[in-house]
């Protein structure tokens, strides 16, 4: 598909000898806010590490804008990890850097930036990320909404296409995890980012996604796929409805 920025085809992934997810089989459109559902301990997180990169899969592709991670070469691979940015669970801040060094970290690795400009760079993404006046603190001075918006400042760095977050509310209270939701939409609209979210949490899924995939960790594959209202209302899978729809059936 030409709109496509991710193509997972036929997909296994796992650690050693033992299968996690197998025939995984899904497609990330162009300026899409895509998530990836499913109970704990099913394999979002997993899925995550092996889309961008860091792990291969024991079988099958998968393509970011046309090309194999899969397969690329190191230099190929790493032109596809500038395009991409990537918050993970709490932030992931270097603690004895302050907050704007942590956001040059991949400016000083992919650009040719002087230090001042690679400087002026961070304080302009963490402005975008509601985090202006903060580049010298240090993350231990943040409270746990703004490390995770200091971990998107830093994957804003090198203006990516795709966005990759894991578990963004995780931790959070409900207003600041509804203003982090209200946040990440507000930068796919304005730099027409396309947007993939590992998570479990039903305000957000509701909130930001147009499009999910839910994980089951019996089936071991993909069980759902569609925007979460219809699959909410409408799949013939009953965990699926129950679990869109907070019912605790149990699974």
């Amino acid at each position: 598909m030409s709109d496509a920025i991710i193509d997972v085809h036929d997909l296994t992934i796992g650690y050693d000898q033992r299968i996690i997810m197998q025939n995984l089989n899904f497609t990330v459109k162009k300026g899409e806010a895509f998530c990836i559902m499913g109970g704990s301990g099913c394999g979002k997180s997993t899925l995550l590490k092996h889309l961008i990169g860091l792990f291969p899969p024991m079988k099958g592709d998968i393509l970011l804008f046309g090309e194999s991670i899969v397969t690329a070469d190191e230099d190929a691979k790493r032109n596809l990890m500038r395009r991409f940015g990537v918050t993970y669970q709490g932030g992931a801040l270097f603690g004895s850097m302050s907050v704007a060094e942590n956001v040059m970290l991949p400016l000083a690795e992919y650009t040719g930036l002087s230090e001042a400009e690679q400087r002026e760079v961070a304080e302009e993404k963490l402005k975008q990320v509601d985090l202006a006046g903060f580049g010298d603190y240090m993350p231990s001075e943040l409270s746990g909404g703004m490390k995770k918006r200091a971990g998107l400042a830093r994957a804003l760095a090198l203006d990516p296409q795709l966005l990759f977050f894991d578990e963004p509310s995780a931790g959070l209270d409900p207003i600041t995890s509804a203003e982090l939701d209200r946040l990440i939409l507000r930068l796919r609209d304005q730099f027409g980012s396309t947007i993939v979210v590992v998570t479990h949490e039903l305000d957000s899924v509701f909130t930001i996604a147009e499009h999910v995939i839910m994980l089951d960790k019996k089936a071991r594959t993909i069980v759902a796929e569609g925007s979460p209202m219809e699959l909410r209302d409408h799949s013939e899978n009953d965990w699926v409805r129950q679990f869109l729809s907070r019912d605790g059936l149990k699974h």
